[in-house]
Order: C-alpha cells, then structure tokens, then sequence
C-alpha cells in the first residue's frame, strides 16, 4: 500500500497536469491506454496468459469493476481541475472509513476496535494537516472528489472479492482494458489530439499508474482490508512533496502535525497487526491451484 500511494501520487500529478488540457474521460482513456502495452508485457513474462483468460475468470465482476473505475478516475481528474492535490487528497481520505464499512457485509471480515481507532485517529490527522474550509467542500471539484471516494472503496472490495480466486495480473489486466475501451468509447465524442510535447507526461502516467494498479492488487489480496486502508493516509507525505516539487508550495506548521498523527496511526496499526498476521500466515496450508497464478503473485 505504501508504494502504490507513492505510484497514485505520482499519477495523480500527471492527470492533474493533463487535466487542464484534455476531457476527464479522455484523460481517463489515456491512463488505460498507455498503462495496457506494459501489462500486457508483464503477464506475458509471468506466463499467466492462462490465468487471466481462463474459464475461472469472473467476468461479470471484472465488468462491473472496469466500469466503476472508469467512472472513479474521471471524476477525480474533474475535482483536480479546480482543486489542488491536498485539497483533493483531504476529501478521497474519507475511503478507507468506507471500505471498511463495506469489508463487513461484503467480505465477512471481522472489523477490531484497534481497527476503528486507528482509522478515526488518521482521519483526525487529515483535518489537523489540511484544515479545509467549507467552501471548498461545497464546490463542484469537491463533490466530484467525494464521488470518486465512494467508487473507488466499491472499487478496492471489488478487487479483493476477485482476488480471493484470481491471481492480482488479471485485476490488473481486465481493470485497464475497461479503462481503455470503455473509457476511450466514452471520451470519442470530444475527443482532443494529443499534443507531441506532453510524451513524457504521458509516459510517467503510464509507468505510474502500472506501478499502482499492481501494488494496490496485491495490497488488498493478501491484507485484511481493515488494516491495510489507514496505509492510504500515507499519500498525504507524497502530495506535499510533489506540492513542493512543481507547484512550489510549503506545508505549514498544521499540516506537519497532522501528518505525524496519521504517520502515528499506522506504525500502531502495523505493530499491533504484525505479530497476528506472522503466526497466520505460518498456520495457513498452501494451496497450489494454478487459479491463484504463480507463487510470488498469490504469496504461497
């Protein structure tokens, strides 16, 4: 989880940066687009053309996935349009509170206190950080944001329902021909020529999105989603940095402390999770079904 936010923030800065010359959804299609050649690449690697075209694929569930991730990354590149990538970043962190919510019903995952606190306490520390107004909730930027934030939490608890019988390559796989062509479908009306100078843009929106779309996979296949979520938090350091980097912005004195409570919240979720996750995975049988795709991609 931590290298995937690393990735998405990396990505985001790209869509922002594309954002402003190119419809939400034709930014979306060029995520799909570009990130498809390196999948492709990737599994033929592996050797898993079997695994993510096999009769065990759950199609119907794959589908229903593209679409809401297709619909999540256009909403999310209109909210950059007027907000900036804290701004932004305050609202979406509202995701993991849902996706655990939504572990319960949909995953039968038992949700522990500690679990609740941690989350409750790095949200705290979001609002320290950013301190946003009510203004920028109110805006149009902003509901777009909050919409991206309750598809993407569908989203990730999609991804780990698939994940319990297909290995992470095909959540990769099918996730990114849905952006390209659904996407692409969508974004053909009003589509604008991509203009030779933002190649690289669209290159580290590539490698990026690849990067992430893989980590977070594998992220919400092998960690409880209760635990693994308040590790999105962390995307907050990378925001700054990039705020700092090409938007030439500081972080005052606020936004530092609430990033040592979020910080704060995840070192405790993981010390406290460690230990029980160790002797779990010693007491768990291997299952070597060729469902569950190579060893290092299913962690047998």
């Amino acid at each position: 989880m931590l290298a995937a936010c690393a990735m998405f923030a990396c990505m985001d800065a790209s869509m922002k940066a594309l954002a402003g010359h190119y419809p939400p959804l034709q930014v979306t299609a060029l995520r799909g687009l570009t990130s498809l050649p390196l999948v492709c690449l990737y599994i033929v690697w592996r050797r898993e053309l079997g695994a993510v075209a096999g009769r065990h694929v759950r199609w119907g569930l794959h589908l229903l996935r593209g679409v809401i991730g297709v619909l999540m990354l256009a909403l999310f590149t209109t909210g950059l349009r007027t907000l900036g990538l804290a701004e932004a970043y305050t609202l979406s962190f509202v995701a993991p509170l849902l996706i655990t919510i939504l572990a319960i019903p949909l995953l039968g995952e038992p949700v522990k206190p500690r679990h609740w606190t941690a989350i409750a306490v790095g949200f705290a520390g979001v609002v320290v950080a950013l301190r946003p107004s009510q203004a920028a909730f109110l805006s149009v930027g902003a509901l777009a944001i909050l919409g991206a934030a309750v598809g993407y939490s569908v989203f990730s608890v999609l991804g780990r329902l698939i994940g319990r019988t297909e290995p992470s390559s095909s959540l990769v796989l099918w996730t990114t021909v849905c952006m390209a062509v659904i996407g692409g479908a969508l974004a053909l009306p009003q589509w604008v020529p991509v203009r030779a100078e933002h190649a690289l843009i669209l290159a580290g929106l590539a490698v990026s999105g690849f990067l992430g779309q893989l980590a977070i996979s594998e992220a919400f296949r092998h960690g409880q989603a209760a635990a693994v979520a308040p590790f999105e938090y962390s995307a907050l350091a990378w925001a700054m940095l990039i705020d700092w980097m090409f938007w030439h912005t500081v972080p005052d004195a606020w936004t530092l402390a609430g990033a040592a409570i979020i910080i704060a919240s995840g070192i405790y979720l993981v010390r406290r999770e460690l230990p029980t996750s160790t002797e779990a995975a010693r007491a768990e049988p291997r299952d070597p079904s060729p469902s569950r795709g190579s060893p290092s991609m299913s962690g047998d």
